[in-house]
């Protein structure tokens, strides 16, 4: 399995962003989708998730409104619309996947691939 997320860069406050990230190696219709990230000197965490197959999301309370999940079955990839964006969400984002009934609560994502570096610049 691969995952290459991709679209990550240094952006002013208030700017905006979008990561996408390509799978390979898995059925990706067969598996709900997440971004996650990670903060020097902090654990990774979740950011967003969406639904395999009925396009239902789910948001960490830091990101409602600000980011938006989607993704395309059909190109086998997954994004990250991040408007809004603040100093505090700078992180290495990474996709990972899960076939986890609690998928929206974050629950069995696997991680596969290197992320993508966001910076946000005051």
């Amino acid at each position: 399995v691969q995952l290459q997320a991709s679209g990550g860069g240094l952006v002013q406050v208030g700017g905006s962003l979008r990561l996408s990230c390509a799978a390979s190696g898995l059925t990706f219709r067969s598996y709900h989708m997440g971004w996650f990230r990670q903060a020097p000197g902090q654990e990774r965490g979740f950011v967003a998730a969406i639904h395999r197959s009925d396009g239902a999301t789910s948001y960490a309370d830091s990101v409602k409104g600000r980011f938006t999940i989607s993704r395309d079955n059909a190109k086998n990839t997954v994004y990250l619309q991040m408007n809004g964006l603040k100093p505090e969400d700078t992180a290495v984002y990474y996709c990972a996947y899960s076939q986890n009934v609690n998928w929206r609560m974050a629950v069995g994502f696997n991680f596969w691939g290197q992320g993508t570096q966001v910076t946000v610049s005051s």
